[in-house]
């Protein structure tokens, strides 16, 4: 399987060198091109890996189509997803496309509908859900109903041509819509520029159908890097930790064998009633998600599989994004933060 990266930045420089990794593994793929408009960093790109270097997407097919490119990684920026798309699905490409998918829905829906039209495989860059610890919350699911979501990131000017919303809580976002299942019946938000002319930091409430909230907490102007979910269910607290891949289980059913008079015993004793509390570590299969992900992508073009993430559940994400940077904007206006 002949693979190409299009667009050599941050994340392109990321996905050059898994599919590098990849490749050296033994997995039958060929890291095979790159691509990018900046003279200078597709020369950087093909002196380190040896590989080919192409200004435009028609150049690459245009001098590749007697030996095919199979699949691509689109890593160029959110506004450009949905000019490479296209080019790229119409000669035969499968694609993973960063998130989000696209800068809007009505090129999302036209992404969706000429992959379906092409029989062609496009999985959005949703990177978190392969996240191992994320796995690891899948098997424990017993309708969650209360999220405190966290995402804080030092200042960046990458990925400015969007705000923190499409930037770095659509992770969170995509992760809650798919664990909650559940339809979005209310967005509350608030948010502010900080350092960029667009949102930096946002907190936001969501109400589900079923009942369910989240709250979600997203900045790229904070001094320290957290990246953090914490969940509740019917007995249970849950606690995961992006960035250490932990995941810790708080669960309050083991209560039911306890007698009264054994917590009264215990806090009688100076120590504090456990309320029959138990904390474990649930045991995480450590891993790079961009790997897992790629990995995952690679298997679903040779099997020509539904993607572990849809085209679907990528606009989804996106969809909710862009409601909440709607009322975003609602309550910036309604408190007259619009005038400063």
């Amino acid at each position: 399987m002949r693979v190409a990266v299009i667009g050599a930045g941050v994340f392109g420089r990321n996905h050059l060198r898994v599919y590098r990794e990849l490749e050296r593994a033994g997995q039958s793929i060929e890291l095979a091109a790159v691509v990018d408009p900046s003279e200078a960093a597709r020369d950087r790109a093909s002196q380190e890996y040896g590989i080919p270097a192409f200004a435009s997407i028609e150049a690459l097919t245009d001098q590749s189509a007697g030996n095919p490119i199979d699949a691509a990684s689109v890593c160029v920026p959110t506004v450009a997803h949905a000019a490479a798309a296209h080019p790229l699905l119409s000669s035969g490409i499968d694609i993973l496309i960063e998130k989000p998918i696209a800068g809007n829905l009505v090129e999302a829906d036209a992404i969706i509908s000429a992959a379906r039209g092409l029989g062609r495989i496009v999985q959005p860059g949703h990177l978190e859900r392969f996240n191992p610890a994320v796995r690891a919350v899948r098997p424990l699911l017993n309708r969650p109903m209360f999220f405190e979501v966290h995402r804080l990131s030092v200042f960046t000017p990458r990925s400015l041509d969007v705000d923190v919303v499409l930037d770095l809580m659509i992770h969170d976002l995509d992760i809650v819509l798919t664990l909650v299942g559940s339809p979005v019946r209310e967005v509350r938000a608030v948010g502010l520029p900080v350092l960029s002319n667009k949102v930096d930091i946002a907190n936001v409430r969501l109400e589900f159908v079923n009942g369910c909230v989240a709250n979600f907490t997203a900045s790229r102007v904070s001094t320290e890097r957290v990246r953090k979910m914490r969940f509740f269910q019917p007995h249970q607290y849950l606690s995961l930790d992006f960035a250490r891949q932990d995941l810790l289980l708080i669960d309050v059913t083991a209560a039911a064998g306890l007698e009264m008079e054994q917590l009264a015993a215990q806090a009688g004793s100076g120590g504090h009633p456990s309320a029959g509390m138990s904390l474990r570590k649930v045991p995480v299969e450590p891993g790079e998600p961009l790997r897992l992900e790629l990995e995952a992508f690679l298997d679903a073009v040779r099997r020509r599989s539904q993607p572990e993430i849809t085209a679907e559940q990528g606009r989804a994400a996106l969809a909710i994004a862009l409601e909440i940077n709607a009322a975003v904007a609602t309550h910036a206006e309604r408190t007259g933060l619009t005038s400063h």
